[in-house]
């Protein structure tokens, strides 16, 4: 797999919501809010706790390859994290990189 910088990350998770709009829009004449994107992340983290616990034999689970899935998930949440902050005008790229240069230099004090 190549190596991805997280503009394309970021240009690919938009593409793909606006995708989704589409069918939204198709199926249900609407699309998401902003406030059911939210809501549909939350369930997605709920879902990356339950699957961590599997994962360390917390949890009984045996249904699935959990690894995969919790893979799956962990990205699904990303990617769910560039929508909102894309959706409520936030530059994600600009706020990480600030959110990591206030964490090292917090840590470095």
């Amino acid at each position: 797999m190549s190596s991805l910088d997280f503009e394309q990350i970021i240009r690919r998770s938009l593409e793909i919501r606006r995708r989704y709009h589409q069918l939204e829009q198709k199926y249900h004449q609407s699309e998401w809010s902003v406030e059911e994107d939210a809501l549909a992340f939350l369930t997605d983290a709920g879902l990356v706790g339950r699957l961590a616990m599997a994962q360390q034999q917390r949890w009984p689970k045996s249904d699935t390859d959990i690894q995969a899935e919790l893979e799956h998930k962990l990205s699904e949440n990303i990617w769910w994290l560039i929508v909102l902050a894309d959706r409520m005008n936030i530059d994600i790229h600009k706020a990480m990189h600030e959110f990591l240069q206030r964490m090292e230099t917090n840590l470095l004090k």
